[in-house]
């Protein structure tokens, strides 16, 4: 097992952050929303949550921006793409348990703001634990989700925001293309489990997991935040054998 090398990660970081701060810069005002542009975007949660409860892969894929629109929570990583948001919904549980099917997660209050990319929206959800955290842009097609971000609430009860997941997908190398998706083998039926980096809350910080393509072995990783964001503060490799009588 081997260590991330400390001063690697802190440029890692530093690099990320000037981009970020740069990408800000050029993104100028956010342009007020119009009331039809606002009920656009509640007629996507409404998508959203019928393509979810009744399973509807399709009606779920097509709320999302293409091609590149993404559902992110701490469980499932960071899912992006048409292909791979079609196999979450089916590897639902309620999708495959012959459970009674229903709209899931409607929206209770939906907090819609402008932005310089779009919109950005808070949303409590009726009768369901934890909050989506989204950003919208609007396509050709009209408004579309670029990135709903679910946070439970275990994570709201450790103070994290979709932006403290996005900056930890960015340190960890989420959006490299050097970490694999994981599917399980349930009763012979491959399901989607997650994509790239998870991430759970930690009582210093937050812990993340990836596995790394066309090696079999793991990531395991531990994250601080301080004045100057998320670091990491450990990067542990797992070899492969170890690491499949770990998972």
């Amino acid at each position: 097992m081997s260590k991330l090398n400390v001063s690697f990660a802190a440029t890692l970081s530093v690099t990320l952050a000037i981009a970020a701060s740069a990408a800000g810069q050029q993104g100028g005002k956010a342009a007020a929303l119009t009331d039809a542009d606002k009920a656009q975007i509640r007629e996507l949660s409404q998508k959203y949550s019928r393509g979810l409860g009744f399973c509807e892969d399709e009606t779920y894929a097509g709320v999302y921006a293409v091609p590149d629109g993404a559902f992110a929570s701490g469980p499932r990583g960071k899912v992006s793409g048409h292909d791979k948001l079609v196999a979450l919904v089916r590897s639902e549980r309620h999708c495959s348990d012959g459970s009674e099917k229903h709209l899931r997660n409607l929206p209770k209050t939906m907090d819609i703001q402008p932005s310089p990319e779009g919109a950005t929206a808070t949303i409590l959800l009726e009768g369901a634990p934890g909050h989506y955290e989204d950003t919208y842009v609007k396509t050709a097609q009209g408004w579309r989700i670029k990135l709903r971000t679910y946070i439970s609430t275990q994570e709201e009860a450790a103070h994290l925001t979709a932006r403290d997941f996005n900056e930890i997908r960015q340190i960890s190398g989420n959006d490299t293309g050097q970490f694999d998706d994981i599917y399980s083998n349930a009763n012979n039926v491959k399901q989607f489990r997650s994509s790239g980096v998870t991430i759970a809350p930690a009582p210093d910080g937050a812990i993340g997991k990836a596995t790394l393509k066309n090696d079999g072995g793991r990531y395991e990783d531990v994250y601080v935040k301080g004045s100057q964001g998320w670091r990491f503060k450990s990067r542990t490799y797992v070899p492969a054998a170890e690491g499949a009588t770990k998972n």
